[in-house]
């Protein structure tokens, strides 16, 4: 019986040890459930400070058939003057000098894009935003959940710019000339996206300083970004840093620092329509430019649309001048399972394919201190792993300097 009832009286304290655990294990539970519930609960509330920051009040509202909310933002409530250096700052509603020469008295309604063009934004179909506004993508809250926080949504990773072996020493210091403009045409295509933290742009970079440094730097294109959209969509970008990506710059209008002066393109809008394989081929043009007078750098879209500017107040190497122009095509590879990604560059062909197959640029021009317009000299063509994505390039009367580029990704030849 002593045996017995010891036998007992070890299980009832085993019993009582297990009620023990499974209380302090509940306990335990409860604490990381509530600071769980505490965590998102302040990130939320983050989410929605930062939301207010971003969203200024509308005086309309637009809904576009992409899903889109456009904002009509009133020029002066523009999240610009946000930044610190342009608390006090003068809106500059055209520039004091045109590069192309075609910003005179008779252009100036035109050019501000207060005349409509054949170039659309699918919003556009919904509405248009009324005059002393600028349309602004708005941004919600599911956008923000998906940066690894609000702070750095819409920021690029510190890294540096896609840099050849060699760079021809007047593309690379200037050669005793400073560079002050630089002009593209770029085929716009819907390139597939492997994974949601990848993405697939066409650009250019107007940079400023030593790329091992705190370079400066101008960025504008078209992107597919599922990260940053939410979607697959093909859309216009432009991007700043004055730090090599570090602390300062954005996408868009998602922080202060550009100021846009146009009703008709939202930054971050969908571009409408897309190339087609063997098909219609569409593209779009884009000059940034840096005005003497001002010092300001400005953006213009197509042949119509002068968007806004980079205040030379942002920078440090770009408010003097440009002393490298770099154009082309980049992919995140995330390298998945070991492998290389199947995010397409460009048309997500090969350049050999050649048109209506492969994805061009065209009519690459710069202009330098002597408002002399002409094609780049000593430019150097590269690619990181041509077996994935390639590069050739030409000249004719037609289309002037340009080049073909693109690829598909992880193939048979490249894994």
């Amino acid at each position: 019986m002593d045996e017995a009832g010891g036998h007992s009286i070890h299980g009832r304290r085993f019993h009582g040890l297990q009620q023990l655990l499974f209380l302090a294990l509940l306990c335990f539970s409860f604490l990381l459930c509530s600071a769980g519930e505490e965590s998102l609960s302040r990130r939320r509330s983050h989410v929605q400070r930062h939301l207010k920051r971003l969203n200024k009040p509308a005086v309309k509202t637009i809904q576009s058939p992409d899903g889109d909310t456009i904002d009509c933002v009133h020029v002066s409530n523009q999240p610009a003057f946000d930044h610190p250096f342009l608390k006090d700052h003068a809106i500059q509603m055209r520039p004091s000098f045109h590069p192309e020469r075609i910003y005179d008295e008779n252009k100036v309604e035109e050019l501000s894009g207060r005349k409509s063009s054949t170039m659309a934004q699918m919003w556009h179909q919904n509405g248009r935003c009324p005059e002393n506004t600028i349309p602004i993508r708005r941004t919600k809250g599911e956008d923000l959940l998906r940066a690894n926080s609000a702070k750095r949504y819409g920021r690029k990773k510190h890294r540096e710019p896609p840099k050849p072996n060699s760079v021809d020493s007047e593309t690379n210091n200037g050669g005793g000339h400073q560079i002050l403009r630089a002009k593209a045409t770029i085929n716009v295509w819907n390139p597939k996206i492997q994974q949601s933290n990848e993405f697939s742009l066409s650009q250019f970079w107007i940079l400023g300083g030593p790329l091992g440094g705190d370079f400066n730097s101008i960025e504008a294109g078209w992107q597919v970004s599922p990260d940053l959209y939410g979607d697959n969509n093909t859309r216009l970008f432009t991007y700043w840093t004055s730090d090599a990506y570090q602390a300062t710059g954005c996408y868009n209008l998602l922080c202060s620092g550009f100021v846009q002066i146009n009703t008709e393109i939202a930054l971050g809008g969908s571009i409408f329509p897309i190339s087609a394989y063997h098909g219609s081929q569409y593209d779009i043009s884009i000059l940034i430019w840096k005005d003497p007078k001002g010092g300001n750098w400005w953006m213009q879209f197509g042949n119509d649309y002068v968007l806004g500017y980079w205040p030379s107040s942002l920078f440090s190497y770009l408010a003097d001048s440009a002393t490298m122009i770099e154009w082309g095509g980049e992919v995140v590879n995330s390298g998945a399972d070991g492998r290389h990604t199947s995010t397409q560059m460009g048309s997500g062909h090969f350049p050999e394919e050649g048109f209506a197959k492969a994805s061009y640029f065209r009519n690459i021009q710069i202009v330098d201190d002597s408002n002399n317009l002409r094609a780049p000299d000593g430019i150097d063509s590269f690619t990181e792993q041509s077996n994935c994505y390639d590069l050739e390039n030409g000249n004719n009367g037609e289309w002037g300097t340009y080049f073909y580029y693109g690829g598909p990704g992880r193939s048979e030849n490249c894994q």
